[in-house]
C-alpha cells in the first residue's frame, strides 16, 4: 500500500486538499487498490479558507515518516492562517523528513512556500502563484528557489504548481509517480478526464 500525509495548515484550500483525496480514493476503490491517504494538522480541528472544518487523522507530532510514501500539501490563505501554521518549525521539519528519505512531495500553489522555506528546494526548481505582480513567486525565490514561470514543475521528488488550476494535474501526477503511468490514464478514464 501507497500511503500519502495530507499535511494540512489552518486556512487550507479545501479544493486544493479534495483532489488528492478524490484521485487516491478513486485510485484505492477502482484502480490498483495500491493508495491510501491520511490527513494530518497541527490542530485537533482545522479550519479551511472560507470556513470548511476538517478533523484531521493524526497530529503532526505523532508522524512516523517510515510509515509513508509521499507528502501532499495543498496552499492556501494568509488571510485564513495558512502561513501562521505552515512557517512552524514542526511543520518545515516535517517536510525536511519527506525530502532526506526521497519520498514525493507533492504541493500545490503557495504549497511550496513552506516546502522552499524548509530548504529543500534550494538551489533546484520550482515554481508557486503567479498572479498579483508575481509576489509569490519571489518570496519562493527569496528562499534561493529556481523559479520557473510554468504551471506545473518536478524536479526530483519534488513537484510544485502555480495556482488552483493545476491542482488535478499535480494529483494525478503524483498518482502516476506511486502507481504506473496506465493506472493513471485508467483512474483518469474512469474520472471522466480522457477517453479510452
Amino acid at each position: 500500500m501507497k500511503r500519502v500525509l495530507l499535511l494540512l495548515a489552518n486556512g487550507f484550500e479545501a479544493y486544493e486538499a479534495s483532489v488528492f483525496t478524490d484521485v487516491l480514493g478513486w485510485n484505492e476503490y477502482e484502480g490498483d487498490g495500491t493508495t491510501q491517504i491520511v490527513t494530518c494538522g497541527m490542530h485537533k480541528q482545522l479550519k479551511s479558507a472560507w470556513g470548511f472544518t476538517v478533523i484531521p487523522e493524526m497530529q503532526i507530532n505523532t508522524v512516523d515518516v517510515s510509515n509513508f510514501d509521499a507528502l501532499a500539501i495543498p496552499g492556501g490563505s494568509e488571510e485564513d492562517g495558512f502561513y501562521t501554521d505552515a512557517y512552524q518549525e514542526e511543520f518545515l521539519s516535517l517536510i525536511r523528513q519527506f525530502n532526506d528519505a526521497g519520498k514525493y512531495i507533492a504541493t500545490i500553489c503557495v504549497g511550496a512556500l513552506p516546502v522552499g522555506k524548509s530548504g529543500v528546494l534550494k538551489r533546484r526548481k520550482g515554481t508557486t502563484y503567479h498572479l498579483n505582480g508575481g509576489l509569490r513567486q519571489k518570496q519562493l525565490a527569496s528562499y534561493g528557489v529556481d523559479v520557473v514561470n510554468q504551471p506545473v514543475i518536478v524536479d526530483q521528488n519534488i513537484i510544485t504548481s502555480s495556482s488552483p488550476s493545476t491542482a488535478l494535474e499535480v494529483a494525478f501526477i503524483l498518482l502516476e509517480r506511486l502507481t504506473s503511468a496506465e493506472n493513471c490514464r485508467r483512474i483518469k478514464y474512469l474520472m471522466g478526464f480522457q477517453g479510452e
